[in-house]
């Protein structure tokens, strides 16, 4: 079934999530989780710019509902300028029992083969925000470069919906293009997980859950800056480099926060929804993982990789040296261009028909 783009959250949704923000966004670091930070001398200087040009987010259930819907009406604009590059761009509604429908956008190039590779592209945002159309920039590229099929979810954001309900949500669209492979022109041999930040931790979760209920079998995990671990917030002796910039540990309390509908850190927190948590990494798809020097999600993803390694499987780790939290985007640093190169360059492996 075909739909509109949505535009914004109901009324109905932000009201029964402000109350939770509004705790979220009120709360502070406990004293031995502060950090006085002075990294700016470790920055990349080709990243400077992209500092200059940015500005710290209040983040406040008024300033978050705001900002999803300027992001997205912009975001909306730019999508027949894609599709005039080449690409169709399709929206979905998938239905499927006791479960909310799943929007997603399918993006295919307009010259293509069948039974090409399919990546489930999850979208960043900290679990506060994001959409398919924001991350085109990421998909449009990906879908031309390997002539391959990207289907990119739409899940529930959070606070409005909590653990499992994003992750559910990806599990269903993975499903579903298992089920519609040939419809999608997709080899369901050669699907695989794609995602940044918030999207890149619920991808490592889905790859968790879809082994785990002996569901698809994916090929692969292509995860930019992963955010994997609630407890980041909570370390008693936290990286003093990392997390000055892009986003803090007072933006990750409330991304984790809102996931979680509590606060970060306790013992009964799924792995499922941290997948750090995870005692046994075996038998997940091989995995590409990228992060900065600066990152706050430095630390979690450096001991991640390293326990997907101990327990068999195929890593690659890329580390960049004074790149902050989303340094991936900028059009002028040498840094960026060649992150976004190398992990492009890591999907070809997959491709069934390059």
């Amino acid at each position: 079934m075909i739909m509109t783009c949505r535009q914004a959250l109901s009324a109905g949704h932000v009201i029964s999530a402000s109350a939770m923000l509004m705790r979220q966004t009120d709360c502070h670091l406990n004293p031995k989780e502060k950090v006085d930070l002075n990294t700016l001398h470790l920055v990349d200087p080709e990243l400077l710019p992209a500092l200059a040009n940015s500005a710290p987010l209040e983040l406040t259930p008024e300033t978050i509902v705001a900002l999803r819907r300027e992001r997205q009406d912009a975001a909306v604009k730019q999508v027949q300028t894609y599709r005039d590059g080449g690409l169709y761009i399709e929206e979905h509604s998938i239905d499927s029992p006791d479960h909310p429908p799943v929007r997603v956008c399918v993006i295919t190039p307009v010259c293509t083969t069948p039974r090409r590779m399919g990546i489930l592209h999850i979208h960043g945002g900290g679990h506060l925000f994001g959409s398919p159309e924001q991350s085109l920039s990421l998909t449009s590229v990906t879908a031309l470069r390997h002539n391959c099929v990207v289907v990119s979810v739409d899940y529930r954001l959070s606070p409005e919906t909590v653990f499992p309900g994003s992750l559910e949500d990806c599990y269903v669209v993975l499903n579903w293009m298992v089920r519609q492979a040939d419809m999608l022109g997709i080899d369901p041999a050669h699907i695989g997980l794609m995602g940044d930040s918030a999207g890149a931790g619920l991808a490592a979760s889905l790859a968790l859950l879809a082994r785990d209920r002996d569901g698809p079998k994916l090929a692969f995990q292509n995860l930019m800056f992963p955010m994997l671990d609630d407890r980041t917030v909570t370390e008693t002796h936290p990286n003093p480099v990392t997390g000055e910039f892009a986003w803090t540990r007072e933006y990750n309390r409330i991304g984790w926060t809102a996931l979680l509908g509590e606060e970060p850190g306790s013992e009964t927190i799924s792995p499922y929804a941290a997948p750090a948590r995870a005692s046994n990494l075996a038998g997940l798809p091989p995995v590409w993982i990228g992060v900065g020097t600066l990152d706050l999600f430095l630390d979690e993803n450096l001991d991640y990789a390293q326990r997907l390694i101990r327990a068999g499987v195929a890593v690659e780790l890329h580390v960049w040296p004074g790149a902050f939290h989303g340094f991936h985007a900028s059009d002028t640093a040498a840094v960026s261009r060649q992150a976004r190169e190398l992990r492009q360059r890591w999907l070809s492996r997959f491709n069934p028909c390059p």
